[in-house]
């Protein structure tokens, strides 16, 4: 099948999915643009007071959100501080973009925990 005109390759379906997967949650939706907006690190307690959920929450759509490497983590002493990881987030595709056929990012890499 003609590659322009054929579906992505598997490797890069299954990374976008994950992505996709990782933001389909309102919660996460909405910590994602919170850390993006504040454009610093915040604390777990500084997320729970603006999304208005229990920590343990929004602690396990953290988690998520790290897995994906869409936040990254901080350790500062005993307290952790999460924020957006901006080289992942810069890669990220819309979703009309790849239902509409237009031209994919280039390779869905992002770096290490840390390296943004």
């Amino acid at each position: 099948m003609n590659e322009e005109n054929g579906p992505l390759d598997r490797a890069t379906a299954t990374e976008y999915a994950s992505w996709f997967k990782a933001l389909a949650d309102p919660t996460r939706i909405q910590i994602v643009s919170l850390l993006a907006r504040q454009g610093r690190p915040m604390s777990v307690g500084e997320i729970v007071d603006a999304v208005h959920v229990g920590q343990s929450t929004v602690s396990a759509h953290l988690k998520v959100l790290a897995e994906v490497r869409f936040v990254l983590v901080d350790q500062q002493g005993t307290s952790r501080f999460y924020r957006i990881n901006t080289a992942c987030v810069d890669c990220f595709p819309t979703a009309a973009d790849l239902v509409m056929g237009r031209p994919a990012p280039v390779a869905p890499t992002c770096p290490p925990e840390g390296g943004d």
